[in-house]
Protein backbone atom coordinates (compact mmCIF):
# COMPACT_ATOMS: atom_id res chain seq x y z
CA UNK A 1 0.00 0.00 0.00
CA UNK A 2 1.16 3.52 -0.72
CA UNK A 3 1.81 6.34 1.72
CA UNK A 4 0.06 9.31 0.10
CA UNK A 5 0.28 13.00 0.93
CA UNK A 6 -2.90 14.66 -0.35
CA UNK A 7 -3.07 18.43 -0.71
CA UNK A 8 -6.56 19.90 -1.04
CA UNK A 9 -8.25 16.93 0.62
CA UNK A 10 -11.36 18.87 1.62
CA UNK A 11 -12.30 20.03 -1.89
CA UNK A 12 -14.84 18.49 -4.26
CA UNK A 13 -12.26 16.37 -6.08
CA UNK A 14 -9.75 16.05 -3.25
CA UNK A 15 -12.34 14.59 -0.89
CA UNK A 16 -13.23 11.91 -3.47
CA UNK A 17 -9.55 11.06 -3.92
CA UNK A 18 -9.23 10.77 -0.15
CA UNK A 19 -12.21 8.42 0.11
CA UNK A 20 -11.02 6.27 -2.81
CA UNK A 21 -7.48 5.95 -1.45
CA UNK A 22 -8.72 4.98 2.01
CA UNK A 23 -11.24 2.56 0.50
CA UNK A 24 -8.31 0.66 -1.04
CA UNK A 25 -6.26 0.56 2.13
CA UNK A 26 -3.71 3.27 1.37
CA UNK A 27 -2.32 5.47 4.15
CA UNK A 28 -3.15 9.15 3.61
CA UNK A 29 -1.85 12.34 5.16
CA UNK A 30 -4.25 15.17 4.35
CA UNK A 31 -2.47 18.52 4.13
CA UNK A 32 -4.90 21.42 4.46
CA UNK A 33 -4.66 25.04 5.47
CA UNK A 34 -7.28 24.65 8.21
CA UNK A 35 -7.36 21.17 9.80
CA UNK A 36 -10.55 22.11 11.66
CA UNK A 37 -12.39 21.92 8.33
CA UNK A 38 -11.50 18.25 7.88
CA UNK A 39 -13.00 16.51 10.90
CA UNK A 40 -12.09 12.87 10.27
CA UNK A 41 -10.60 10.15 12.43
CA UNK A 42 -9.55 7.81 9.58
CA UNK A 43 -6.78 10.03 8.22
CA UNK A 44 -3.80 11.98 9.53
CA UNK A 45 -4.46 15.69 9.06
CA UNK A 46 -1.66 18.27 9.02
CA UNK A 47 -1.75 22.02 8.58
CA UNK A 48 0.17 23.26 5.57
CA UNK A 49 0.19 25.81 2.77
CA UNK A 50 1.05 24.52 -0.70
CA UNK A 51 2.93 27.75 -1.43
CA UNK A 52 5.16 27.48 1.67
CA UNK A 53 8.25 25.95 0.05
CA UNK A 54 10.23 26.12 3.29
CA UNK A 55 7.74 23.94 5.17
CA UNK A 56 6.67 21.62 2.34
CA UNK A 57 9.68 19.24 2.34
CA UNK A 58 9.05 18.34 5.97
CA UNK A 59 5.37 17.70 5.28
CA UNK A 60 6.03 15.60 2.17
CA UNK A 61 8.95 13.51 3.47
CA UNK A 62 8.18 9.86 4.11
CA UNK A 63 5.47 9.57 1.46
CA UNK A 64 5.53 7.53 -1.75
CA UNK A 65 3.18 9.79 -3.66
CA UNK A 66 2.13 13.42 -3.38
CA UNK A 67 -1.27 14.24 -4.87
CA UNK A 68 -2.17 17.88 -5.46
CA UNK A 69 -5.89 18.65 -5.80
CA UNK A 70 -5.22 22.38 -5.62
CA UNK A 71 -7.67 24.19 -7.85
CA UNK A 72 -9.64 21.01 -8.35
CA UNK A 73 -12.88 22.65 -7.34
CA UNK A 74 -12.47 25.23 -10.10
CA UNK A 75 -14.20 28.27 -8.69
CA UNK A 76 -13.47 31.97 -9.17
CA UNK A 77 -10.17 33.01 -7.58
CA UNK A 78 -8.52 29.57 -7.74
CA UNK A 79 -6.42 30.45 -10.76
CA UNK A 80 -3.91 32.45 -8.69
CA UNK A 81 -2.75 29.29 -6.88
CA UNK A 82 -2.73 26.58 -9.56
CA UNK A 83 0.55 27.20 -11.42
CA UNK A 84 2.51 28.48 -8.39
CA UNK A 85 1.43 25.36 -6.48
CA UNK A 86 2.90 23.09 -9.14
CA UNK A 87 6.18 24.99 -9.04
CA UNK A 88 6.31 24.99 -5.23
CA UNK A 89 5.66 21.24 -5.05
CA UNK A 90 8.35 20.43 -7.60
CA UNK A 91 10.80 22.64 -5.70
CA UNK A 92 9.91 20.95 -2.43
CA UNK A 93 10.16 17.42 -3.83
CA UNK A 94 13.65 18.16 -5.10
CA UNK A 95 14.62 18.54 -1.44
CA UNK A 96 12.94 15.31 -0.26
CA UNK A 97 14.83 12.04 -0.06
CA UNK A 98 13.27 9.04 -1.76
CA UNK A 99 11.88 10.93 -4.77
CA UNK A 100 8.14 10.80 -4.06
CA UNK A 101 6.00 10.82 -7.17
CA UNK A 102 3.82 13.87 -7.90
CA UNK A 103 0.30 13.52 -9.34
CA UNK A 104 -1.50 16.76 -10.13
CA UNK A 105 -5.21 17.35 -10.69
CA UNK A 106 -5.15 19.30 -13.96
CA UNK A 107 -7.88 20.90 -16.06
CA UNK A 108 -9.55 19.99 -19.35
CA UNK A 109 -9.11 23.37 -21.02
CA UNK A 110 -5.97 22.55 -23.00
CA UNK A 111 -7.29 19.26 -24.40
CA UNK A 112 -7.86 19.07 -28.16
CA UNK A 113 -11.42 18.77 -29.46
CA UNK A 114 -12.62 16.99 -32.59
CA UNK A 115 -12.15 20.08 -34.79
CA UNK A 116 -8.57 20.60 -33.64
CA UNK A 117 -9.32 23.52 -31.32
CA UNK A 118 -8.89 23.46 -27.54
CA UNK A 119 -11.67 23.19 -25.00
CA UNK A 120 -10.89 26.74 -23.87
CA UNK A 121 -11.55 28.03 -27.41
CA UNK A 122 -15.30 27.34 -27.09
CA UNK A 123 -17.24 30.61 -27.49
CA UNK A 124 -19.11 32.01 -24.51
CA UNK A 125 -17.00 30.65 -21.67
CA UNK A 126 -16.97 33.05 -18.68
CA UNK A 127 -13.77 34.96 -18.05
CA UNK A 128 -13.22 33.45 -14.59
CA UNK A 129 -13.41 29.93 -16.06
CA UNK A 130 -11.00 30.81 -18.87
CA UNK A 131 -8.53 32.12 -16.30
CA UNK A 132 -8.67 28.82 -14.41
CA UNK A 133 -8.33 26.79 -17.62
CA UNK A 134 -5.26 28.74 -18.69
CA UNK A 135 -3.77 28.52 -15.19
CA UNK A 136 -4.00 24.72 -15.43
CA UNK A 137 -2.42 25.01 -18.88
CA UNK A 138 0.44 27.05 -17.42
CA UNK A 139 0.96 24.43 -14.70
CA UNK A 140 1.07 21.67 -17.30
CA UNK A 141 3.53 23.62 -19.48
CA UNK A 142 5.78 24.01 -16.44
CA UNK A 143 5.60 20.32 -15.53
CA UNK A 144 6.51 19.31 -19.08
CA UNK A 145 9.87 21.00 -18.55
CA UNK A 146 10.57 19.08 -15.33
CA UNK A 147 12.80 16.04 -15.75
CA UNK A 148 14.11 15.43 -12.22
CA UNK A 149 10.73 14.86 -10.51
CA UNK A 150 8.43 12.01 -11.54
CA UNK A 151 5.16 13.82 -12.25
CA UNK A 152 1.79 12.98 -13.80
CA UNK A 153 -1.08 15.34 -14.63
CA UNK A 154 -4.62 14.00 -14.85
CA UNK A 155 -7.18 16.05 -16.79
CA UNK A 156 -10.87 15.29 -16.39
CA UNK A 157 -13.61 15.30 -19.01
CA UNK A 158 -15.01 18.66 -20.11
CA UNK A 159 -17.59 18.29 -17.33
CA UNK A 160 -16.77 16.79 -13.93
CA UNK A 161 -19.24 16.81 -11.07
CA UNK A 162 -20.25 14.73 -8.05
CA UNK A 163 -22.07 11.57 -9.02
CA UNK A 164 -21.89 7.79 -8.92
CA UNK A 165 -18.80 5.66 -8.48
CA UNK A 166 -18.92 3.01 -11.21
CA UNK A 167 -15.22 2.24 -11.47
CA UNK A 168 -15.45 2.62 -15.25
CA UNK A 169 -13.76 5.20 -17.45
CA UNK A 170 -12.03 5.63 -20.79
CA UNK A 171 -8.51 7.02 -21.18
CA UNK A 172 -7.08 9.58 -23.59
CA UNK A 173 -3.95 11.67 -23.69
CA UNK A 174 -4.08 15.01 -25.49
CA UNK A 175 -7.57 14.69 -27.00
CA UNK A 176 -10.83 15.24 -25.16
CA UNK A 177 -12.60 11.91 -24.59
CA UNK A 178 -16.25 12.02 -25.68
CA UNK A 179 -19.10 9.58 -26.21
CA UNK A 180 -20.90 8.89 -29.49
CA UNK A 181 -22.96 12.05 -29.02
CA UNK A 182 -19.91 14.24 -28.45
CA UNK A 183 -20.54 14.53 -24.70
CA UNK A 184 -17.48 14.59 -22.41
CA UNK A 185 -18.37 13.85 -18.77
CA UNK A 186 -17.12 12.04 -15.70
CA UNK A 187 -18.18 11.88 -12.08
CA UNK A 188 -15.73 13.15 -9.47
CA UNK A 189 -15.91 9.67 -7.96
CA UNK A 190 -14.76 7.90 -11.14
CA UNK A 191 -12.08 10.54 -11.69
CA UNK A 192 -10.77 9.59 -8.24
CA UNK A 193 -10.85 5.91 -9.23
CA UNK A 194 -8.68 6.69 -12.26
CA UNK A 195 -6.22 8.71 -10.19
CA UNK A 196 -5.79 6.02 -7.55
CA UNK A 197 -5.47 3.42 -10.32
CA UNK A 198 -2.55 5.50 -11.62
CA UNK A 199 -0.99 5.47 -8.16
CA UNK A 200 -1.26 1.69 -7.96
CA UNK A 201 -0.24 0.99 -11.57
CA UNK A 202 1.89 3.86 -12.95
CA UNK A 203 1.19 4.19 -16.67
CA UNK A 204 1.61 7.91 -17.42
CA UNK A 205 4.86 8.99 -15.81
CA UNK A 206 6.07 12.46 -16.85
CA UNK A 207 3.02 13.08 -19.03
CA UNK A 208 -0.62 14.09 -18.97
CA UNK A 209 -3.61 11.88 -19.53
CA UNK A 210 -7.36 12.36 -19.39
CA UNK A 211 -10.38 10.28 -18.47
CA UNK A 212 -14.12 10.32 -19.19
CA UNK A 213 -17.06 7.91 -19.04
Amino acid sequence: MAHIALIGANGTIGSRILDEALRRGHTVTAIVRDPAKLDRTDVTVKAGDVLDEAALPGLLAGHDVVVSAVGGGDGPGHQATIAPAAKALVGALRAVDGSPRLIVVNGAGSLRTADGSRVWDKPGLPDWLLQIMHAHGDALDYLRGVEDVNWTALSPAATIEPGERTGEYRIGEEDLVTDADGVSWISAEDYAVALVDEIETPSHERRRFTVAR
